[in-house]
């Protein structure tokens, strides 16, 4: 299905207009919904004039979201999974990083290389996210999809799972995850808190907000780290910084202006590449310890340094239009030099090592501007939204490469003399990607039937600075996505709905023929619960999900690769990948007394296409076929104990392969982990000790033909915060 970029922008004006003339029908309008970034505070420990202790987390149950739809639409009514975890959750669960926050969700899987020091590595039903942060896309450079910003800075993390193209653009089919930045309240207050832990992890934090004159809010965020890790002579520290500013320009006008600095300083790392004999499989030599660092400690170091700035604007024309306007400014630049394991030799303890030094830069404007018009037409209510974005992105990536001493896999011995740096070569990518959409939604609703159809047009023009000649590509593709909601008086709420992706590939065929996006499709179905009927001191929110996608364009090895010239590693696009599954999820606090955070993920993700017979039937990589998890945990209101609560988790990752291979997998065993909480809660502080991985299992996180890396090890970390 296409359009042309003159028949979609006569659409969208059409669609403008008829939002403009149909919005001041106040006799039809509905009235605003509350926002769903609400900034007050959210958790509050009271003593009631009895005695007891309540801990009330007002948001710990999500009921909106504005990453799935860009407005604040409830969840309930929302064709689509998202689960949302929440400021309460982070702080309640005492989750340090995304990898670590979505344990307990459907469908993500994270830590995928252990306990990585300064990515967040996800999967989504099996694909690779896009990171957005405050609704833009971050500035991922051409080798990681996120840029690991501290979870600290931010209220909560959407994971949207499916096709998101229709609303932003270039994403991947398995879905995206946004980050929402802590904004400035009116109302005076904030916390200092200290963390110290395992792996003498050492940390102070604080935010603090309030009003600094009428109409203006302010909040400073900051944040330092300094730890060492499971991996023997590795340390890492990072120094985090984000202000923020509303100010109310008027009863209906407001504009928040939203900053970050982040610096990140890891010596002696490698956190893996270690061969499989010893992780994965046992090595008949001996033990391999998980500590073991087969790098070079005093002339590894990877250094990040990272800031962005930007403004959201919200100018209400009436209760029933609304214009917002996202921008940003980013920039990325890291360096890394490091000396890793590449190799096992016949002896099995004898590890053959490289020499790899690289950069990456990254700089990104981005834009985002919408109107959300409510309005009516007969019995029909209508919740209109229609936009433009712009992206502007540029990536540079340069390295060297060259050959190291080898070591000892049980005995390594470091090299005596300096190791001099590699220069770096040439920049071997530098591309600038210019993206901009045309798109529009409409969300019909009838009593409890709401119908939501949206499209979207975007243009891509990619330039290759990297080698002469400089060339330049354009694609231009229109996605879409259909979906139906009944939602019932009793808060049940089943679904359906089918959506499209598409994501531009950087390469080209043995002839030169360059690549096309790939495309992917979802069907998805399903059923809501927000326990409405039940009574106010039950808060739930229960989602059953079954979903099949199929992505097409699939790069796959060329037929004719090795013959007649043509080379071993060429590629045509005849591959296609699907994914399905089943995902059930499960928020709920009750009493403001008991959490559970429940969740059962099926995914069956394969190459279903491929001219090659060892990726064909291949599963993808880190996506355990079954994902089932659960933490309960209860806090004590009355008696002598009074704010005392603690909490234990369960959870089981089936086995999933580390590489695409049918003659030679690389499959991590099946784990079941264990998790546990115990904290103290009086008004105005909270003391909690959780350990993660309490019996300290000894697992494969990921097995790759480059190296395995093991999963997290037993960690407690104490935290005392002091909120005022």
């Amino acid at each position: 299905m296409s359009v042309t970029r003159r028949n979609f922008a006569h659409l969208f004006a059409i669609l403008l207009a008829g939002a403009a003339t149909l919005a001041p029908m106040a006799a039809y309008a509905q009235a605003a919904e509350p926002d769903v970034t609400e900034d007050a505070p959210s958790v509050e420990t009271t003593r009631q004039d009895d005695g007891s202790i309540i801990v009330t987390a007002r948001r710990f149950v999500p009921d909106g979201a504005i990453t799935a739809s860009k407005t604040s639409v409830p969840l309930i009514e929302t064709p689509q999974s998202v689960s949302v975890i929440s400021r309460d959750q982070i702080d309640l669960l005492n989750f340090i990083d995304v990898q670590q926050a979505v344990r307990y969700t459907a469908g993500a899987v994270g830590e995928n290389y252990g306990p990585d020091l300064r990515f967040d590595f996800l999967r989504q039903r099996g694909f690779i996210p896009t990171q957005y942060i405050d609704g833009l896309q971050a500035p991922v450079s051409s080798t990681i999809d996120n840029v690991g910003i501290d979870l600290y800075g931010f209220q909560a993390i959407d994971i949207l799972r499916g096709p998101a193209s229709v609303l932003y653009g270039t994403t991947p089919p398995g879905g995206i995850y946004n980050l929402t930045s802590r904004r400035p309240s009116a109302q005076f207050g904030g916390e200092v808190q200290a963390k110290y832990g395992t792996d003498d992890y050492k940390q102070i934090a604080g935010t603090v907000t309030g009003e600094l004159t009428n109409g203006l809010s302010a909040r400073l965020t900051g944040l330092y780290r300094d730890r060492d890790s499971q991996t023997d002579y590795v340390t890492a520290k990072r120094t985090y910084a984000a202000p923020a500013v509303t100010y109310q320009i008027g009863p209906d006008t407001k504009i928040t202006g939203l900053g970050y600095y982040q610096w990140d300083k890891v010596r002696g790392d490698t956190n893996g590449f270690l061969p499989a004999l010893g992780v994965l499989y046992p090595n008949p030599v001996g033990k391999v310890s998980r500590g073991i660092n087969l790098g070079e400690p005093d002339y590894n170091f990877y250094r990040r340094e990272q800031w962005g700035a930007g403004y959201e604007f919200t100018h209400r024309f009436s209760s029933a239009l609304t214009f917002t306007q996202n921008t940003s400014w980013r920039d990325y630049d890291e360096y890394q030099q490091v000396v890793y394991p590449t190799g096992l030799g016949p002896d099995n303890r004898t590890v053959s090592r490289a020499n790899f030094p690289s950069s990456e830069k990254s700089k990104q404007f981005a834009i985002d501007s919408r109107i959300d018009a409510n309005f009516a037409t007969g019995p029909l209510e209508h919740r209109l939204l229609a936009g433009f974005d712009y992206r502007n992105y540029r990536n540079q990536a340069a390295f060297a490469f060259g050959g190291a001493t080898s070591i000892d896999l049980f005995d390594p011995v470091y090299s005596a003399t300096p190791i001099p740096a590699l220069t770096l070569g040439a920049p071997y990518l530098d591309v600038r990607l210019k993206q901009s959409g045309l798109y529009a939604q409409d969300q019909i609703k009838l009593n409890g039937f709401i119908l939501s159809l949206a499209g979207r047009q975007d243009w891509v023009e990619r330039t290759s600075y990297a080698f002469p000649p400089v060339t330049k590509t354009k694609d231009d593709k229109f996605t879409w996505r259909v979906g139906g909601t009944y939602v019932s008086e009793m808060g049940i709420a089943p679904y359906v709905s089918y959506a499209t992706s598409f994501q531009p590939i950087v390469g080209a065929t043995f002839d030169g023929t360059l690549f096309k996006p790939t495309e992917g499709k979802q069907w998805e179905a399903g059923v809501k619960y927000d326990a409405r009927g039940l009574s106010n001191d039950i808060k739930l929110f229960a989602t059953a999900a079954i979903f099949r996608i199929k992505q097409s364009n699939v790069a796959t090895l060329d037929p004719r690769a090795g013959t007649g010239g043509v080379p071993a590693n060429a590629q045509v696009q005849t591959g296609e990948v699907t994914s399905e599954g089943v995902e059930l999820e499960l928020v709920t606090r009750i009493h403001e007394q008991l959490s559970i955070n429940a969740s059962y993920t099926y995914t069956n993700a394969r190459v279903t296409d491929a001219n090659d017979a060892d990726q064909l039937g291949a599963r993808l990589p880190a996506t355990p076929k079954s994902k089932a998890t659960l933490f309960i945990d209860y806090i004590k209101a009355t008696g002598p104990l009074a704010g005392l609560g603690g909490g234990v988790g369960v959870r089981y990752l089936s086995s999933s392969w580390g590489n695409q291979s049918n003659s030679l997998p690389l499959v991590s065993p099946a784990t079941t982990l264990f998790d546990a909480a115990l904290h103290y809660d009086i008004p105005g502080w909270r003391l909690a000790v959780n350990g993660s991985n309490i019996f300290d299992k000894r697992y494969a996180g990921r097995c790759t033909p480059q190296g395995c890396f093991f999963g997290q090890n037993r960690q407690i970390i104490a935290t005392v915060t002091k909120k005022f």
